[in-house]
């Protein structure tokens, strides 16, 4: 017995490829898994010193409001002011969240209706189109194509649509496209949202990691923002802490009111170990976040060198942990498959992510610069058989 509306979602593609990749690995054939974007390295050391000892605290084991403890939000507070020039009030314009996936899928509950239209990328992040189903609204995919750099094209949605569209969800770097956006890019959604009454989410689960030197701000700081729009951040990727189910949204504060409301009646707050080690990487950085980027960086070179070299002109990006490569006009199902079959390397088929991500695969970057170069000379080995 399962409600009707678990027949909106598809999850066919990744059921496949964890099948096929579980097959591999019973045969004892060799497995690269570039699927999942799961951190491969633990957090900062501090910050598993400042959990050990909260986990002596016997007041760490108590429920948890779902505002947070007051330091964990000062220190949200002072971490968007010193790296992204945005103020915000710690009691009215910050709320933690357990994970951005929460504040992503709760968010939709919060904002929209029934009938309501929400505007998603596509090719975008699964949870997008979830959410917004499990509201019982209705998605709108605006694509994000190649020939226009994977950026919106606000011009393209029909004026019928922009009108009772209710909310839209913006992603930069966008997961799997890997494109880190602009000032520019922000000025434009914004312009479009006001003129048609539009809320804004803007998740920005991969601003730390953005790479030879670019620098997506955050959409908060771009004039006008924080009256219309709410940002995720995360401590996933940035601080290899994705277990611990960690993140914040901050912003417009009606909005975060409403998110406050149904967080309260869903669930409860963060394991309060957990927010202070949060409080300590936020507060104490120790220059994690620049060795991070360079990590990722010299990950996406060795893994893109060989294939850059044996000819398949794979965008390069230009943040995130992913790397987002066309198939050679093929079905990226069947690419993925065939990849998995002759190399044992694992990514994830475009179509995942939305009809516009058809023709592509995305590949993980969770594992070292020698094993990515390693596994990259392998796939030039096959690339003849493959294309």
């Amino acid at each position: 017995m399962r409600s009707k509306r678990l027949n909106l979602f598809s999850s066919a593609v990744f059921y496949e490829l964890s099948s096929l990749t579980e097959k591999r690995r019973q045969a004892g054939l060799p497995v690269f898994p570039l699927g999942i974007g799961s951190p491969d390295l633990p957090p900062p050391l501090h910050s598993i010193e400042v959990l050990r000892q909260a986990l002596l605290e016997p007041s760490s084991f108590s429920y948890q409001r779902t505002e947070g403890l007051a330091d964990f939000r000062a220190s949200i507070s002072r971490f968007m002011a010193e790296n992204y020039s945005v103020q915000v009030d710690p009691d009215e314009e910050v709320l933690p969240l357990i994970g951005a996936q929460d504040g992503l899928s709760h968010i939709m509950l919060a904002l929209v209706d029934p009938g309501d239209i929400v505007l998603i990328p596509d090719p975008g992040y699964p949870i997008y189109e979830v959410a917004v189903h499990l509201a019982g609204a209705t998605p709108y995919f605006y694509p994000l194509q190649g020939e226009h750099d994977f950026l919106p094209d606000w011009t393209k949605i029909p004026q019928t649509i922009a009108e009772r569209a209710k909310l839209m969800v913006l992603n930069f770097p966008g997961n799997p496209t890997a494109v880190v956006g602009s000032k520019r890019v922000f000025e434009e959604a914004i312009y479009f949202a006001r003129q048609n009454e539009i809320a804004i989410l803007h998740d920005a689960a991969y601003i730390e990691m953005q790479f030879d030197g670019h620098q997506t701000p955050s959409f908060l700081s771009i004039p006008g923002a924080k009256e219309i729009a709410i940002e995720l951040h995360s401590l996933s990727k940035t601080y290899n802490f994705a277990g611990a189910r960690v993140a914040f949204a901050v912003g417009q504060k009606e909005m975060l009111e409403a998110l406050r409301i149904v967080k309260s009646q869903v669930d409860y707050g963060i394991f309060r170990p957990v927010q202070k080690a949060a409080t300590a990487l936020l507060t104490e950085d120790y220059g994690h976040r620049q060795t991070l980027r360079l990590m990722y960086q010299e990950r996406r070179d060795h893994f893109l060198a060989p294939l850059h070299a044996a000819g398949w002109d794979i965008r390069k990006p230009e943040g995130t942990m992913f790397v987002f490569a066309h198939t050679f006009g093929q079905d990226s199902r069947a690419f993925a498959r065939r990849l998995l079959e002759e190399t044992g390397v694992v990514c994830v088929p475009g179509i995942g992510f939305g009809p516009s991500g058809e023709g592509y695969v995305r590949f993980a970057l969770v594992t070292s610069k020698e094993a990515l170069r390693e596994v990259a000379e392998e796939i030039v080995k096959r690339l003849d058989r493959l294309r």
